[in-house]
């Protein structure tokens, strides 16, 4: 089992201090965390340092992992090199930082995670011809061949639609299950939030507001402050929360 924890954690823009003293509770194996906030908050500021693409103070601390890289990150830039295939690039993530020789246990498993995202049919198209959507279903095949233990995911959903989106996220939170991952989703749609994480960590002016499960972050009170909207958090049939907006914004 593995787990993270964040310790004082902060991270830098040049000399700016983007995001700072982020303390979390430990988050474990088999969890959903989505991480919420407005705008420029930090989520992504945030996924950049636990993954060591930006420096700062504090700690990031993983614990119970087996594996040499046991974080994988999927930007929310899905840009990407036009010249491969969707195959290529799969593939080329697949093996990366590992032997070049592809066995058939590589193939069945970009196989499977294609079929499972309903991407097969692309298999053979450039990259560079995909739509937004595409690529972003894309992007989370390539990070998930990785086989991470802990897998960061910045607005993976953005460029889907209502449909494409549950279907995924509903996916992850199977996987997350199944492989037992823990997986950090950065994420604007609270309704989505709210459906399918088991902690909710909110981020605002680079700062932790609040870490814990959904129905605790995400309240009345929360929204107005936070997000400056007038709106409730109810109970629906489907056994989660969901937020009704009144219309009135501050």
């Amino acid at each position: 089992m593995v787990a993270l924890q964040l310790q004082s954690v902060g991270a830098y823009h040049g000399r700016k201090l983007f995001v700072e003293n982020v303390t979390t509770p430990v988050m474990k194996s088999g969890e959903i965390v989505a991480v919420i906030g407005p705008n420029a908050a930090g989520k992504s500021t945030l996924f950049k340092r636990i993954t060591g693409l930006l420096k700062g103070p504090g700690n990031v601390v993983v614990e119970g992992s087996k594996a040499k890289n046991a974080i994988s990150y999927m930007p929310q830039d899905t840009s990407a090199n036009a010249v491969l295939t969707v195959y290529e690039s799969i593939l080329l993530a697949r093996k990366q930082g590992q032997s070049w020789t592809v066995g058939d246990g590589d193939l069945r498993f970009i196989d499977e995670i294609m079929a499972a995202l309903d991407i097969t049919a692309l298999a053979f198209r450039d990259l560079g011809a995909l739509s937004g959507g595409q690529r972003q279903l894309v992007s989370i095949a390539q990070a998930l061949v990785r086989e991470p233990e802990i897998m960061l995911m910045d607005e993976p959903t953005s460029a889907l639609d209502l449909h494409r989106q549950v279907e995924v996220l509903d996916f992850m939170r199977r996987q997350a299950r199944a492989k037992g991952m823990l997986v950090l989703i950065a994420i604007h749609d609270l309704n989505q939030a709210l459906r399918f994480a088991d902690k909710v960590l909110l981020i605002a002016n680079g700062r932790m507001r609040a870490c814990g499960t959904p129905s605790d972050v995400v309240t009345t009170e929360m929204l107005r402050e936070i997000y400056r909207v007038e709106a409730r958090v109810e109970k629906c049939s489907l056994d989660h929360d969901h937020v009704i907006v009144d219309g009135t914004a501050h």
